[in-house]
């Protein structure tokens, strides 16, 4: 049998044809090997035969390929349901570490105040709630935040303050600082009192404190004694700024943690957003090569992550494929939704998983030297080092407001002032090619006639309709410039480079030259949307959806700010699509779109 991989077709080797045969259909987990014997790929499945197989009989790009083309043979273990081959495989993963499983690198922990249960009890910071000889308080954003808190309230409640109780009283004692333990014997009842009033304190449900030192503030003041009333005031404003800063709530007081995905060209973004008792601690990206199932990842990190990290009472996913799978591993309850409250803060996380994957695609590598980079570009496709290169891109919703971009990269450089904007004029503005043919054409012919220099190289964002469009555009002007277009695979992702004779030129995607061409990309991609705003109304974006059963105003909204023109929607997928619509309805979306 023979099946596509990365640079060619190859064949399945008989020893996996054999194996494959005698494969249950079973859930369960496999492991694969290289010819030296090492495991280089860890992975469940609910139907092993099912899944194995597809790595060999379908075609396969990127790192998938590459691992297909170093398997030698594999092993599997049979579990008794989904759940056991998940834990399974994650357990594995930790243990052998194998080259083509992704790892996620271990996230920020956030620290809690604890309170040592103790006759002379104390404050000091851990970054884990399980010894139960403290009372913990918590957890805070970071190290400064805790710090900052524990600070405040070692002021203003007596507590011991030394690591080891001294022979007499220190100065805490002397400031009314401190109860001094080590000279008094200080019943339970008393430290209970002050651990109480801690925990209001903290939950901005007592303002008893407050209130003692605003009054002897003014006391100090009254008695002309301004130096010490200043030290009651600075003690206020940080009571204000600690309670201010932990009462910054979600919708309600649940301690949850909300996970979004999005994926572009090979790459995935796990995001985020943390809170506890409602508050938000923090918010983390881990972008990651993608492998595989964007759902069957998304569970994988979403486990790895919980290795490290304790699971709040609630975890929020955007993905609803996922919701069952991680009921099954989680002792957390794990919910999706596509409406209210808890919808808003998941759109949150989607938004800024999509924003974290473009920063990486735009500062990624930025560091390389892009002269190298355009020497490498001038190799790859057989041409002089190509230092003016002027990118070309077009928009339109259903035919309205169609327009074209083009920028222009000088030394690797951006050249903002020769940027251009062009209003496609001909009749049928559906059709990118006739646009594509139309703004080249538009261009160049200025250019001629103006006897200004072309640039030594011109890319489409597109594959070989849009290269042949604007070949046809050259042609009729009986002018030559090297032309390529940034192609997809059948899977639409960024693979690399083709020609007007449709060669493809294949860019490695951890490549810094790979991350060179998204920069042009995303730019003449991002000047293209930025011109169609100005020009479409939200209204107009609307009517082209509005036979579609489950899609209205407020999801039509969302759409439009998550992807702004057709092509976006085109570009995305349908998991994508269906973190913010429900699935039906995002099928009926993508259907659509796909007539236009």
């Amino acid at each position: 049998r023979w099946s596509w991989c990365y640079g060619g077709y190859i064949q399945m080797n008989k020893k996996l044809e054999n194996e494959i045969e005698l494969l249950p259909e079973s859930p369960g987990v496999y492991l694969m090997y290289n010819v030296l014997n090492t495991i280089i790929y860890v992975g469940k499945a609910k139907n092993l035969r099912k899944r194995v197989a597809q790595y060999f009989l379908r075609d396969q790009v990127g790192k998938v390929a590459r691992m297909v083309r170093e398997a030698d043979h594999f092993e599997t273990i049979q579990t008794e349901s989904e759940k056991e081959a998940l834990l399974l495989e994650i357990n594995l993963i930790r243990k052998h570490y194998p080259r083509f499983n992704i790892l996620l690198k271990d996230g920020k922990t956030y620290p809690f105040i604890a309170l040592k249960k103790d006759k002379a009890p104390f404050l000091k910071i851990m970054h884990n709630d399980n010894d139960k000889s403290y009372k913990y308080f918590g957890p805070f954003p970071n190290s400064g935040a805790c710090y900052e808190v524990i600070d405040l309230l070692n002021k203003i409640y007596p507590l011991r303050k030394c690591k080891t109780l001294p022979n007499k009283p220190c100065l805490y004692y002397h400031l009314g600082q401190c109860l001094a333990p080590c000279i008094n014997d200080i019943d339970e009842e008393t430290f209970e009192k002050i651990s109480n009033q801690i925990e209001l304190f903290l939950d901005g449900k007592d303002n008893t404190k407050q209130k003692e030192i605003y009054n002897l503030m003014i006391q100090e003041s009254n008695a002309l004694n301004f130096e010490k009333a200043a030290e009651y005031k600075k003690i206020l404003d940080s009571i204000e700024h600690v309670v201010s800063k932990q009462n910054v709530h979600s919708v309600d007081n649940i301690s949850r943690d909300i996970f979004a995905i999005s994926s572009r060209d090979s790459y995935l973004c796990l995001y985020v957003l943390t809170y506890r008792k409602g508050i938000l601690l923090g918010k983390e990206a881990f972008i990651v090569e993608q492998f595989g199932d964007i759902h069957e990842q998304m569970i994988e990190l979403i486990g790895q992550y919980y290795q490290n990290h304790k699971a709040p009472k609630e975890v929020i996913i955007s993905s609803k494929e996922c919701v069952d799978s991680l009921n099954a591993i989680l002792d957390s309850k794990v919910l999706s939704y596509s409406s209210g409250p808890k919808m808003e803060l998941l759109s949150m996380a989607i938004k800024n998983a999509k924003a974290a994957l473009d920063e990486h695609f735009q500062t990624a590598r930025l560091e390389d030297d892009k002269m190298e980079l355009l020497e490498q570009l001038g190799k790859l496709l057989n041409i002089n080092t190509p230092l003016h290169i002027e990118l070309f891109d077009n928009s339109h919703i259903q035919g309205s407001n169609a327009i074209g971009g083009m920028v222009c990269f000088i030394n690797g450089e951006k050249a903002k002032s020769m940027y251009r904007k062009f209003n496609i004029q001909h009749y049928e503005k559906r059709d990118d090619y006739a646009s594509m043919t139309e703004i080249i054409k538009r261009r160049y012919k200025r250019l001629k006639e103006e006897n200004k220099p072309f640039p030594d190289l011109i890319l489409v964002d597109g594959g070989l309709g849009q290269i042949h469009a604007a070949q046809k555009a050259l042609e009729e002007l009986n002018i030559e410039i090297n032309l390529a277009g940034l192609y997809k695979n059948n899977k639409h992702l960024t693979e690399g480079l083709m020609d007007k004779d449709g060669n493809k030129y294949i860019v490695e995607n951890k490549s810094p030259l790979f991350f060179f061409l998204m920069r042009m990309q995303d730019e003449v991609h991002r000047y293209a949307i930025t011109f169609h705003r100005e020009l479409r109304s939200k209204g107009m974006f609307s009517s082209i959806f509005d036979d579609i059963e489950g899609l209205g105003k407020v999801r039509k909204e969302m759409l439009l700010a998550r992807y702004p023109t057709i092509k976006d929607i085109q570009n995305a997928t349908l998991e994508e699509l269906s973190q913010i619509l429900p699935l039906e309805v995002a099928k009926r979306v993508k259907e659509k779109v796909q007539q236009i």
